[in-house]
């Protein structure tokens, strides 16, 4: 998604003939009435086995990312390409942070008017994380995947 995982999030989803949803994610104290599975643990397989499968991907509790993820199916393997690989997307991915869909819909607003007050300032904060944003940019080339415990150790780590 171009997020960096510094919020909780899980995907919701069935075992290959299983009937419970499991959650995979980063487990929390928070909510100690639902298990959330290490997702640096979990095999993708072991769920996307078969085509039409979907799952829920929620990212940020506070802002509430949802998102509806549909295993279309597994292509042949072709010699001297670097798997995984993204195959299309659209747009760029919403800011960390930005307050859900009303904030970032606010953000895209003044980001369109260069004489709104607040200007500036997001254009200024974008810049820290993303350079220079442009919320309808999407280059499949660009998407990177990393290993979910590298990810962890990256977003959760006290730097030293």
């Amino acid at each position: 998604m171009g997020w960096l995982d510094y919020h909780l999030h899980a995907f919701r989803l069935k075992k290959t003939h299983g009937r419970n949803i499991v959650e995979i994610g980063i487990p929390t104290d928070d909510f100690d009435d639902i298990k959330i599975l290490q997702g640096w643990n979990e095999y993708i397989a072991d769920y996307f086995s078969e085509p039409g499968k979907i799952a829920e991907y929620e990212y940020d509790y506070g802002d509430n990312w949802c998102h509806e993820v549909l295993f279309e199916g597994i292509l042949i393997k072709e010699k001297n390409i670097k798997y995984p690989l993204c195959l299309s997307g659209e747009r760029a991915c919403p800011p960390e942070d930005c307050g859900g869909i009303g904030g970032y819909e606010n953000l895209l607003q003044i980001l369109h008017d260069p004489e709104h007050e607040e200007y500036e300032s997001m254009v200024e904060w974008l810049s820290g994380w993303y350079g220079k944003y442009d919320s309808e940019k999407f280059d499949k080339e660009s998407v990177k995947f990393e290993n979910p415990k590298t990810r962890w150790k990256k977003a959760f780590s006290e730097s030293t």
